[in-house]
């Protein structure tokens, strides 16, 4: 590995949520050349974070964790210190408290388990009318049939996910990250190598221009497999997403609401300030668009999930959507839509985070698998990035969000259905 200085040139690819915690985290660490090359404009229109909000978890280490748990729970006590104290992203975070809630014995069970050692900050939840109490007077009108749970007023929200993310874009830029974007100047379509294979020499762009770097950070989200080889790791998976326009008096009762996350129906949080509107998700294990095509990561004929871009929903989407406003805001269920789209991340075998530098590939770091998580997470990627660039990443954190290819040795990533399906994981 090449040592790096404050002056080395530093090549982020992606612009999207990871993509500017890591310029704003190398920008703060004095690093003076540093580059991010993005296809769109930035928010860009197809990043998962370029949305209304997404859902925050406080949390810390406890001595009885697992090495599994350790790692999670270390992320959340790092990212919750920067929501609740960085200039960047404290404005975001809206800590208004959390519901989780089930319907079966077995899931009841597990979201049970999720309040195991702190049982006494959660109330727990065994009636419609116990739900409706959470929520200001209107709002949950439904009859939550089967429905049981624990809430907690505090400790979890929500956060502002695209002020959040042009917050940390613009911090960047003034601290001289310069950002190129564009379908041509951004779009990178193949990573630069050495003559011997084992060095990353930067990227090269839709318009020619091959951009040589010191160091190269691939954070390209669901996209990513489509550059380098991760060796299977990755399924680019999709969920789906609607938003509901709500009154100017319903948008007042609505406001400084808990989430409301059933993990056999979906999730809600409090509505859109600028345009009233009431973002949800139904809850299922994810969408794959299985393609046949030659890319860095798979041969000419293997099959493996693709992302694409559309602000349409499948149809057995929305009827569980609706299915979980009828049964929690019935007062709503049937009004249309006003916007919806499926939206894109990576999912790991295990679901945990893959932050680091493959054996093999000096150069280059990479920074996926999100798994519905990364998000949230937002503040401490980029500073896990950098450490893991800089070879000073927690010793726990490293093992945990290693290379790991021999988990996805055997895994069929696979489903049953053709072209846009469910996932069967």
């Amino acid at each position: 590995m090449t040592s790096l200085s404050k002056d080395s040139s530093i090549l982020i690819i992606g612009g999207g949520t990871w993509g500017c915690s890591s310029a704003l985290h190398l920008a703060r660490r004095g690093y003076k050349n540093v580059t991010v090359l993005e296809a769109h404009p930035i928010p860009s229109p197809i990043s998962a974070g370029n949305d209304v909000n997404k859902i925050m978890e406080e949390g810390e280490p406890s001595e009885n964790d697992t090495e599994e748990q350790y790692v999670w729970n270390r992320m959340h006590q790092i990212t919750t210190k920067y929501w609740k104290e960085d200039h960047v992203f404290k404005s975001f975070y809206h800590p208004t408290g959390i519901i989780f809630s089930a319907i079966s014995d077995d899931v009841y069970e597990h979201v049970k388990g999720y309040t195991k050692g702190t049982e006494s900050e959660w109330v727990s939840l065994d009636s419609p009318e116990d739900f409706k109490k959470t929520m200001p007077e209107g709002v949950l009108q439904g009859e939550f049939p089967g429905w049981r749970g624990f809430w907690k007023d505090h400790g979890a929200g929500w956060v502002f996910a695209r002020g959040a993310m042009m917050s940390a874009y613009e911090e960047a830029s003034k601290l001289g990250v310069k950002f190129v974007t564009g379908d041509s100047a951004g779009k990178v379509t193949s990573l630069l190598y050495s003559e011997s294979k084992d060095t990353v020499l930067g990227a090269k762009t839709a318009d020619g221009v091959s951009h040589h770097a010191d160091q190269t950070i691939l954070c390209a989200g669901a996209n990513g497999d489509l550059l380098f080889d991760f060796e299977q790791q990755l399924r680019p998976t999709a969920w789906t997403l609607a938003h509901i326009p709500l009154s100017v008096e319903e948008a007042a009762i609505f406001k400084d609401l808990p989430v409301l996350y059933n993990p056999e129906r979906g999730f809600f949080v409090e509505p859109d300030v600028e345009k009233r509107e009431l973002k949800f998700c139904d809850e299922h294990p994810g969408y794959i668009n299985m393609v046949k095509n030659a890319t860095p990561g798979y041969s000419e004929g293997t099959t493996h999930s693709q992302p694409f871009a559309r602000h349409q929903i499948p149809v057995e989407s929305e009827t569980r959507m609706r299915k979980f406003l009828q049964e929690a805001m019935p007062q709503i269920a049937d009004r249309d839509f006003s916007f919806a789209r499926i939206c894109w991340d990576a999912d790991t075998v295990d679901r945990q985070f893959l932050i680091d530098r493959p054996e093999g590939r000096n150069g280059l770091v990479v920074a996926a698998g999100g798994s519905g998580m990364g998000f949230m997470m937002m503040p401490v990627v980029g500073q896990l990035i950098v450490d893991r660039m800089e070879g000073v990443m927690e010793e726990k954190l490293q093992k945990g969000l290693r290379w790991r290819p021999e988990q996805a040795v055997g895994r069929d990533w696979q489903a049953s259905k053709c072209l846009f399906r469910r996932s069967d994981d």
